[in-house]
């Protein structure tokens, strides 16, 4: 697809293989594509960041796109599936929706950063996030996203 370079994305060498690395891209309109198939095994999906228009038509069981076809399946599967929602404030629709969602086995986790690490910069915030959304998954990580008091004591006692 034009314009997305995985390589770049994922930090390798630009003249490597993003498929050797597991990393694969399909056209939003492939909705026969194989991670839309019950038989494509994976440990979870994360969509993120995930619009309301998406989350909204995931809760009504559209699979009327690659994404949201491969959400559906993932639920059916019982795999997890994360949603990192990024608007805000919530509409009673959206909040609706997501009440639909975990109550179809996902989880919802907003794109909120945990200020009680006292982040310094908006990478602190997005490391934040993107460990949490990480620790879902069960994938070992090094970013700061639990609470510890000699973290954050140390991290006040800087400033």
């Amino acid at each position: 697809m034009e314009g997305v370079n995985l390589c770049s994305l994922a930090g390798l060498d630009e003249n490597a293989d993003p498929r050797a690395a597991g990393l694969f891209l399909y056209n939003i309109k492939d909705i026969g594509a194989e991670i839309a198939s019950g038989s494509f095994l994976h440990d979870g999906m994360v969509i993120v960041p995930c619009s309301s228009h998406t989350l909204n038509a995931i809760a009504c069981g559209l699979g009327d796109n690659l994404l949201t076809r491969a959400a559906a399946v993932t639920l059916k599967e019982r795999r997890p599936l994360i949603i990192v929602h990024r608007e805000s404030p919530l509409t009673l629709i959206d909040i609706r929706a997501m009440a639909q969602l975990t109550e179809a086995g996902a989880i919802i986790a907003p794109a909120n950063p945990g200020f009680y690490l006292l982040p310094e910069s908006i990478s602190d915030i997005v490391d934040f996030v993107v460990g949490k959304t990480l620790d879902l998954l069960n994938v070992k990580h090094t970013l700061e996203t639990r609470w510890e008091r000699a973290l954050a004591q140390r991290k006040s006692d800087q400033r």
